[in-house]
C-alpha cells in the first residue's frame, strides 16, 4: 500500500497512515451523525502504532458515545477538526482514523455500512457494500491478515 497523508483543516496537525488499515466501515449512528454534523463517518480501523503524527499534535477530548463506554475524539488543538477516535474505553491502541481527513479520501471506501438502523432516509446505499443494522461480526468480513493484526494488538 502506497502511504497515505491526511491532517486538519488548518494545517497544524498532519499524520500518515505507514500501513493499511485493518478494515473501513461507514458508520451511520446518531452518535457519529451529531459528532460530525453530517450524515455518516467513514472510519478507518489501523493500530495507533501505525498512525504516525507528522507535525503537530492532536488532543484527545472524552465524549459520549451509542456503546455507553464512550470514545475519545482527537482533535486539532487549533481548528477543532476531529481526526480519529479511540472507541470501547478509549484507550488509544486501536485508531478509528476519520478517512475525510486524508489527503486523498477516496482511495479508502468502506467496506461494509453499520448502524443503518439510524441512517438518514435520503442517504441511498450502494449496492454490493454489505449494510447492517447495527454492529457485524468482523471475523466474517475482516480479511485472515486483519484479523491477526487484530488479535497481536489484543494479546499486547
Amino acid at each position: 500500500m502506497q502511504t497515505l497523508n491526511g491532517g486538519c483543516a488548518c494545517k497544524a496537525v498532519r499524520y500518515q497512515l505507514n500501513d493499511a488499515p485493518m478494515f473501513v466501515n461507514c458508520c451511520h449512528c446518531t452518535s457519529c451523525q451529531t459528532e460530525t454534523g453530517s450524515a455518516f463517518v467513514i472510519n478507518a480501523i489501523i493500530e495507533s502504532a501505525r498512525v504516525i503524527t507528522t507535525k503537530g499534535a492532536a488532543k484527545p477530548v472524552l465524549t459520549p458515545s451509542e456503546s455507553g463506554r464512550g470514545q475519545q475524539i482527537w482533535r486539532c488543538p487549533q481548528c477543532q477538526v476531529a481526526l480519529w477516535s479511540n472507541y470501547g474505553g478509549a484507550i488509544d491502541k486501536l485508531r478509528f482514523v476519520r478517512v475525510g481527513t486524508l489527503d486523498e479520501p477516496g482511495a479508502l471506501p468502506p467496506g461494509i455500512h453499520i448502524f443503518t438502523r439510524s441512517k438518514l432516509p435520503w442517504v441511498v446505499l450502494p449496492e454490493g457494500t454489505p449494510a447492517v443494522a447495527e454492529y457485524y461480526d468482523i471475523n466474517e468480513l475482516w480479511p485472515n491478515s486483519s484479523l491477526e493484526r487484530r488479535r497481536a494488538l489484543s494479546a499486547e
